[in-house]
């Protein structure tokens, strides 16, 4: 036994240290870890970003609070919106397009006006802020193929051509995920928990705060814009529901659970009231059965996860935590902090080389509908705009049909009534990489 225990001991004694050393971050919280790489690199996280609007500029101003982070460079059709968001972040010296590379290697920040040239610039990771599915497919899959770690605030192009993207990451070994803050983050955050804690997942979703009108244009939303300080172009795709498809599309892709039915149920519930709304019917609900994704009015900004348990013990020690009298159960996070959650998806991706949701299946699809009559030689604008709402429907039902994300510069053939989904037969789709990658996603 001796000798056998000293034939191994120098095998045995290296495994010991490679464990320890490939766990050494795991006592740390992000933040330390990331501060003990800066240590051992001699430099912090060097982060990118496209788009400096709303998300993007909330986005600057947290990373420049947290250590082991950087925001050097930032893409924006923009340039004084870009040189904001760098300066917000901490930067003052900034070197413009060709400049660029140079100045950040000097520790400074870079300034680029064409997105695909961000992958060429000394940086680690790439926040991608526009929420225009096209330019999302040129920023990902340009810093990808560079070896770049992408993280999309730009769930428009996840649930086009994510599942691509997620294989291309893979491939090239980096990250590619939906960032934190964002509600498909965290809602998977409290689906994990659920099954991590052994209930039975009977439905995920978020709350939306907006009254549904399927017909609401950036005109028509105009000074309730101009209230809230944001584009009237995404207070519209918040509005004709766009928003919350898009987002709980990606949920039903990162996790996969489906959804209901086509546009899902949305029903209007209080917190107070979900476990008792999106449950089943066959027990007083609107569900057609369990493990489903869906949303509802009233519960916003917030993100729920109904559970379920069949364990007499289970249920009296939850109604012991004043959790109720079961068997169905309300988990609810109220709030989501959108951009300045954002920042630990860094971490994730650079210390775990960790996702916080990527698709792993395509089983739900965003379907475009039309605002209004669309006549032919009509040209079809993006997502928020004139033309085109999006509509959630399972893969099974969405035959024929054309993804909502495909459909900007789209040129339209065949006379589309108002309301009526947008047929793949009825549009001319514009030749450009969103469509490219799309068609190598479906083959």
């Amino acid at each position: 036994y001796g000798d056998h225990r000293d034939l191994h001991y120098p095998l045995r004694r290296q495994r010991q240290m490679c464990i320890r050393d490939s766990n050494k971050y795991l006592l740390m919280n992000l933040t330390e870890a990331l501060l003990e790489r800066e240590k051992n690199i001699g430099r912090p996280v060097r982060v990118g970003l496209v788009g400096a609007g709303q998300m993007g500029t909330g986005l600057a101003a947290q990373i420049g609070k947290i250590k082991g982070m950087e925001l050097v460079a930032c893409a924006d059709i923009d340039k004084n919106r870009a040189e904001n968001a760098l300066t917000l972040s901490g930067i003052n010296s900034i070197g413009y397009d060709s400049d660029a590379s140079s100045s950040i290697e000097k520790g400074n920040g870079g300034v680029v006006s064409d997105v695909k040239a961000l992958a060429e610039l000394p940086i680690d990771i790439v926040y991608e802020a526009t929420g225009v599915p096209w330019v999302g497919a040129e920023v990902a899959y340009s810093c990808l193929l560079a070896e770049k770690h992408v993280l999309m605030l730009n769930v428009e192009t996840d649930i086009t051509i994510g599942l691509y993207l997620a294989e291309l990451s893979k491939e090239k070994n980096v990250v590619y995920s939906v960032a934190n803050g964002d509600e498909p983050v965290v809602c998977k955050e409290l689906y994990d928990f659920s099954i991590d804690t052994g209930f039975e997942v009977v439905c995920v979703g978020k709350g939306k705060n907006n009254p549904l009108d399927q017909k609401a244009t950036p005109d028509s939303l105009k000074d309730e814009a101009n209230k809230k300080k944001m584009n009237p172009k995404m207070l519209a795709s918040f509005v004709d529901g766009s928003k919350t498809m898009i987002e709980m599309t990606a949920l039903s892709n990162g996790i996969n659970l489906p959804l209901d039915k086509v546009g899902m149920n949305g029903p209007i519930s209080e917190v107070k009231d979900l476990h008792k709304t999106l449950i089943p019917e066959k027990d007083g609900g609107v569900l057609s059965d369990t493990g489903r994704v869906d949303f509802a009015f009233g519960p916003a900004p917030g993100v729920f996860s109904i559970v379920k348990s069949d364990s007499p013990t289970v249920i009296e020690e939850m109604e012991y935590l004043s959790m109720g009298e079961g068997p169905y159960y309300t988990l609810y996070r109220p709030y989501h902090l959108a951009s300045v959650e954002a920042p630990r998806s860094v971490g994730m991706a650079i210390i775990n080389n960790e996702p916080g949701l990527q698709p792993k299946t395509w089983i739900s699809e965003v379907v475009g509908h039309a605002k209004k009559d669309l006549e032919p030689g009509e040209t079809i604008d993006g997502i928020g705009g004139f033309s085109s709402y999006g509509v959630a429907y399972p893969v099974s039902d969405s035959k024929g049909l054309a993804p909502l994300g495909l459909l900007e510069g789209g040129t339209v053939s065949k006379l589309i009534k108002a309301g009526d989904p947008i047929s793949l037969e009825s549009v001319e789709l514009p030749e450009n990489l969103i469509n490219e990658l799309r068609k190598k996603q479906e083959s």
